[in-house]
């Protein structure tokens, strides 16, 4: 936070300041979309109304038994490696966060969301949607079941293919608590060339986007697994995109 700013309207708010490197920059020349819908204003902290006390709450009772288990949501299985995503929800302290709705959407192993827009030549997979979600436990864990998504082109530049990841979006307890982020995997060679991952120009915030293989927590013959905490603000926070992107990159 730094000097307040009035509004049209003339109510005086503390100007919001984004912590410098650790999120995406809202303006990034070499992720073109960016420079279509980046603010041209300074951001502004809303105040706290009636709509975030009273809002629809987002709990267990609306998770289904297969919505964490995106392998089991159709009577034939998916194509693809198997595999299992879990971690923790954290505070700045490393607390646990318990009860927050987590939802994610990925691309199928052949790099193609199910969606109307998505059109370059990977094949559907008529037993994969790929939306999932579940909520935090007591201890602030997740896990998701899932196959690993492929890589894709996505015609930002010249020869642009985003790396394998999955979308997580953090609801709270109501939708207007919503935070916005991505799991990428080790090792993935396609890093380097992702503008979107680039535009977190802190090397060890952007490492914060990159999963960790979980060897302990592979089934045997059955699923690799990796692991993803997600810490939601402090020095170790994880890096968090503009919740308003309709992307589906």
């Amino acid at each position: 936070m730094t000097e307040s700013v009035r509004t049209p309207s003339g109510l005086l708010l503390p100007r919001y300041e984004r912590p410098l490197g650790v999120h995406p920059e809202l303006l990034s020349p070499e992720y073109r979309s960016t420079v279509l819908r980046a603010p041209s204003k300074p951001l502004v902290l809303l105040p706290h109304n009636l709509t975030e006390i009273t809002g629809p709450l987002l709990g267990s009772d609306r998770i289904s038994e297969t919505d964490n288990d995106l392998t089991r949501q159709h009577d034939g299985e998916p194509v693809g490696q198997r595999i299992i995503v879990h971690g923790r929800v954290l505070d700045s302290d490393g607390r646990p966060v318990p009860d927050t709705l987590l939802e994610i959407w990925q691309a199928n192993a052949s790099g193609r969301y199910k969606h109307v827009v998505d059109d370059w030549p990977g094949p559907l997979d008529p037993n994969f949607t790929g939306v999932g979600r579940t909520v935090t436990d007591s201890l602030g864990r997740y896990r998701f079941t899932t196959v690993r998504p492929g890589a894709y082109p996505w015609k930002n530049h010249h020869n642009a293919w985003r790396p394998a990841h999955i979308h997580f979006s953090l609801f709270g307890r109501a939708f207007t608590q919503r935070l916005v982020t991505q799991m990428y995997f080790p090792d993935d060679p396609l890093h380097q060339y992702d503008p979107m991952l680039i535009t977190v120009r802190d090397e060890k915030a952007r490492n914060r986007l990159i999963s960790r293989f979980d060897m302990e927590t592979t089934e045997p013959e059955w699923a690799l697994a990796y692991e993803f905490d997600i810490v939601l603000r402090g020095s170790d926070a994880t890096p968090m995109e503009d919740p308003h992107d309709d992307d589906d990159e």
